[in-house]
């Protein structure tokens, strides 16, 4: 027996052992090294969407369980004093994910170097109020908002608009911020495609999340068109038209669009409070898919810039249905549309040219 030979062998398997067990523990150090962390900047934080929002982004419900944040909250100098108990009660939290936050009525401040900007500050129509009013505050605070954003976010900073009207706030935005991308701008449809959800899964006595692939048309407001031509629930043969398992056109045709579009005035009539932890939860959703993908065979509705899909005039901000993957959003395209939903999409479509015209009367 060669001693020589196998001695060498022994030594080439142990150091290939002991290499092996070194290239693991590498891999294994790499997969645990904290993401760094992403800065998110919520505008009109004191108010009661920001209340409900501000703790689902520090547990990681936006951007997933291991993904740290440094939350930025802006607000108007009259809120100072709440959103400082806001920070106050984010801190208590002791939310393992938050690793800073900022409360500030400083608009520069708060978009320096932000990677997402959920933008919930906004003047609401009031008693007594015009809708051209309401538009001209909202087109002095958008622009002031949009030219903070543009100078100081992240160049790839992805902005999401709740306030309303959300479809023509960010095109503000868009207007006023030419160098951020048209597709990182964006406005919450998302809420109004989960009430949709909602209202279906409750006809069908079955869970939320067997039913997809409803569609929210145009603008955040009660022209927009939820559609269910193209909507699919889980059953026990299969995945089946929900349509064909409700079989009652006359329903889905008036009551159920009907209840989705008043939706919000039905729970302000509840509540003597507008939607909020909803909201909240939809803006969550809104941001979670964009970055972090939709479900394979999925789609989400979301309020993006028209590139004259479905023969919607290019440059409006309109709610398509769109899947996303690595952080991009594409409408879905394709989709067979009736006379019925032709009608719906196209007056929805004329509501928001007329309020981009007010906009631009605003601007003189």
């Amino acid at each position: 027996m060669d001693y020589g030979k196998l001695f060498e062998k022994a030594v080439v398997v142990s150091f290939s052992v002991s290499l092996f067990w070194k290239i693991i523990r590498h891999m294994w150090n790499s997969m645990n090294v904290e993401k760094e962390p992403v800065k998110v900047l919520v505008t009109g934080a004191a108010g009661k969407i920001g209340y409900a929002l501000l703790p689902m982004i520090a547990r990681g419900v936006m951007l997933g369980p291991d993904q740290p944040v440094i939350i930025h909250m802006l607000d108007i100098k009259e809120a100072a004093e709440d959103l400082n108990g806001v920070k106050m009660e984010l801190i208590d939290g002791a939310f393992p994910l938050l690793r800073g936050v900022m409360a500030t009525t400083d608009v520069v401040e708060a978009c320096r170097d932000v990677n997402i900007a959920v933008m919930l500050g906004g003047m609401p129509r009031k008693e007594g109020m015009e809708r051209k009013d309401v538009m001209s505050r909202n087109v002095s605070i958008y622009k002031a908002q949009a030219s903070a954003l543009e100078q100081h976010a992240a160049d790839d900073c992805k902005v999401l608009v709740v306030a309303n009207p959300a479809n023509t706030n960010a095109l503000v935005l868009k207007e006023f911020a030419p160098s951020i991308p048209e597709k990182n701008i964006t406005c919450l449809t998302r809420l109004d495609h989960n009430r949709a959800l909602g209202q279906i899964a409750e006809k069908l006595k079955v869970r939320v999340s067997d039913v997809k692939n409803v569609i929210i048309w145009g603008n955040h407001s009660s022209t927009q068109y939820p559609d269910v031509n193209h909507a699919t629930v889980a059953t026990s043969s299969g995945e089946r038209s929900v349509r064909d398992v409700i079989a009652n056109d006359k329903w889905l045709n008036t009551e159920f669009i009907t209840t989705v579009q008043q939706r919000g005035a039905a729970i302000i009539k509840a509540r003597k409070l507008s939607s909020a932890l909803s909201a909240a939860s939809a803006a969550c959703d809104h941001i979670h898919d964009w970055v972090l993908g939709t479900q394979k065979g999925a789609w989400v509705s979301m309020g993006v810039c028209s590139d004259g899909s479905y023969g919607i005039q290019p440059g409006l901000i309109y709610s398509f249905p769109v899947t996303c993957e690595n952080g991009e959003w594409s409408i879905v395209r394709e989709l067979k549309i009736d006379e019925f939903s032709r009608a719906k999409m196209d007056a929805t479509a004329n509501e928001l040219i007329e309020e981009k015209s007010l906009v631009y009367s605003c601007l003189g």
